[in-house]
């Protein structure tokens, strides 16, 4: 386990809270509105609010700061604030762990909250660490691990990022997944890369390598599914994970809308497919999307394939230049997890708070923490580091 869990304490709150949470869930959107406005000004600066931008608008809108998960976690540590509530998922608030204030500094260790405990990632679920380190064992076995860098994507969890950082590997985000790939090819000849293997193919691709250089390690099957000789030959072991939102993306999808609207720029986050992303104008981490539209001269159209929530936020916030901006997926594409944050569970915590109780708090282990804290900081000696997954 990765995270510190005190089952009596936890029993015991869930206890006192789970009655008046209840109470919470059964009541509109709306009625939050006020009560969370109200705890916030209580709290004052001994609480901030981060909010990822796949969140719904009914709980972004409360946020001191939105962005990316890196990000975040890096703005909150920087902050005066006791208290960091993350409206995201558990890999987010245990990084936002991993590198808050930590005892001992002169000022009061941060908590981190998640308003939600099930609000967690499909992606990062795919790479359990016991999975890992039985691949692991098995590039030993071969005589493979010794010339092999552990790689994970900022959407892991924090025994990966632990795992990587313990085993001479790093983190990295979508913006500088090139940057980190070259730092590992510089100590080693192969990479794993946990857990998107469409991030990982997306980004190997784009230096030069080819499809056939990289193999994908499935870890439900014997030895990855991979011979030994296709493992010797690889330079780039790919995770058998991916993001559900992105991976429904298809090369038909963009057909369709350039089809339907000539001249329209399809531009995607490299999460995508491998086809989606070689048939796209352009592919870059969420920031870069939102650039993209925010530097473009006024009238310009775009289908983005990413997340709803921030495409149609997109859509609204730059109306008024004669942007259009779809997506590339009519069905619309929404991260069910992130979609967990409700304004209810977030003035639940808030109160809570206000109250002198601490309910969700997400609390990584000391080793775990320590290991997972020099993945992220080798990540900074890579030239080009970015903020944004």
């Amino acid at each position: 386990m990765d995270l510190i869990l005190d089952e009596d304490a936890a029993a015991a709150t869930a206890a006192e809270t789970s009655c008046s949470l209840e109470n919470y869930l059964a009541l509109p959107d709306h009625s939050m509105d006020a009560r969370i406005a109200e705890a916030r000004a209580k709290l004052g600066t001994s609480t901030i609010l981060l909010g990822h931008h796949y969140q719904r608008d009914e709980v972004i809108r409360f946020a001191d700061f939105t962005g990316d998960s890196y990000k975040l976690s890096k703005v909150a540590a920087e902050t005066e604030a006791k208290y960091i509530v993350f409206c995201g998922v558990h890999f987010m608030a245990e990084s936002a762990d991993v590198l808050g204030r930590p005892e001992g500094s002169g000022q009061p260790a941060q908590q981190v909250i998640l308003p939600d405990l099930n609000a967690g990632c499909s992606m990062a679920d795919m790479a359990e660490i016991s999975q890992v380190e039985a691949a692991w064992e098995a590039l030993e076995r071969l005589g493979l691990a010794g010339e092999t860098i552990p790689l994970t994507y900022m959407n892991s969890t924090a025994a990966i990022k632990a795992f990587c950082g313990e085993h001479g590997g790093l983190v990295c985000t979508s913006s500088n997944a090139r940057a980190a790939f070259e730092w590992a090819f510089a100590r080693g000849k192969r990479i794993l890369f946990l857990p998107d293997q469409h991030l990982g193919r997306n980004t190997g691709f784009g230096m030069g390598i080819p499809l056939e250089e990289m193999a994908v390690w499935d870890p439900w099957a014997l030895q990855g599914g991979q011979t030994k000789a296709a493992l010797e030959a690889s330079r780039i072991l790919l995770w058998k994970g991916h993001c559900a939102v992105h991976q429904r993306f298809l090369p038909s999808h963009v057909d369709q809308v350039r089809a339907k609207y000539p001249g329209i720029q399809v531009i995607v986050h490299p999460e995508c497919r491998f086809e989606v992303c070689q048939k796209a104008d352009a592919l870059g981490s969420t920031e870069r999307l939102i650039a993209l539209v925010e530097n473009a001269p006024k009238g310009s159209m775009f289908a983005i394939g990413t997340e709803i929530h921030l495409v149609n936020r997109l859509a609204r916030r730059f109306a008024h230049e004669d942007k259009r901006i779809i997506t590339l997926d009519d069905t619309g594409c929404l991260c069910t997890t992130m979609f967990r944050i409700s304004p209810q569970h977030l003035a639940w915590v808030l109160e809570n708070l206000v109250a002198g109780r601490v309910v969700n708090r997400i609390q990584v282990r000391p080793n775990v923490k320590h290991w997972a804290k020099v993945a992220l900081d080798r990540m900074l000696e890579t030239q080009g580091t970015g903020n944004r997954e």
